[in-house]
């Protein structure tokens, strides 16, 4: 496939009661075209929406990707990708797929706060980078990290939101997911 494009995908963000903005995320399927293709898919399924950052580590990372309806995310995190090569580097801003393995990427994402450089060599290939709101990313709220105290994850995928919303109420949300600029090219990958 030669001439890739870009996508732009626009998030807003919830980051606590009184504060939301937008997010823009440029999708370079060169880097990465099958996990690229994927992110799309997802927007375009309305996946991300009410979406929590449940997995915040700070000056490492933040992490979102268990769709809060336990039957949305059933539908996609079964369907297993294959691993795309690492391209570019994981640097601040740059997001890519988290995974349990090779060849096991699914739905989960993050977004680096700080340059990562060390996850190239263990197989997570960045699909894009934040180009606009990485000061609203760098406050997603990270308050729950002590161990025991943090969100299990086994438990969002079975109860999603419900869950969420009864024992960690302040964690930062994607509002909305929209795609604002796409091309032909990336629906091929």
């Amino acid at each position: 496939m030669s001439d890739q494009k870009t996508a732009t995908v626009k998030f807003v963000v919830k980051i606590d009661e009184k504060t939301s903005a937008d997010v823009h995320i440029e999708v370079y399927p060169k880097w990465a075209p099958i996990g690229a293709k994927r992110f799309l898919d997802l927007v375009k399924d309305k996946f991300f929406v009410d979406c929590r950052f449940h997995r915040v580590i700070p000056e490492f990372m933040c992490q979102f990707g268990i769709a809060g309806d336990p039957k949305h995310y059933k539908k996609w995190a079964q369907i297993k990708l294959k691993d795309d090569p690492v391209k570019v580097s994981n640097l601040r801003s740059h997001i890519s797929f988290a995974t349990s393995g090779p060849n096991a990427r699914s739905t989960q994402l993050f977004i680096n706060f700080v340059d990562n450089t060390g996850l190239d060599e263990q197989g997570f290939a960045p699909i894009g980078k934040v180009v606009k709101g990485m000061d609203i990313i760098d406050k997603v709220y990270a308050g729950y990290n002590e161990s025991g105290k943090k969100p299990n994850q086994s438990s969002v995928k079975q109860f999603g939101n419900e869950y969420l919303d009864r024992h960690f109420p302040k964690l930062s949300t994607i509002l909305s997911a929209s795609i604002l600029k796409s091309t032909s090219e990336i629906s091929k990958a």
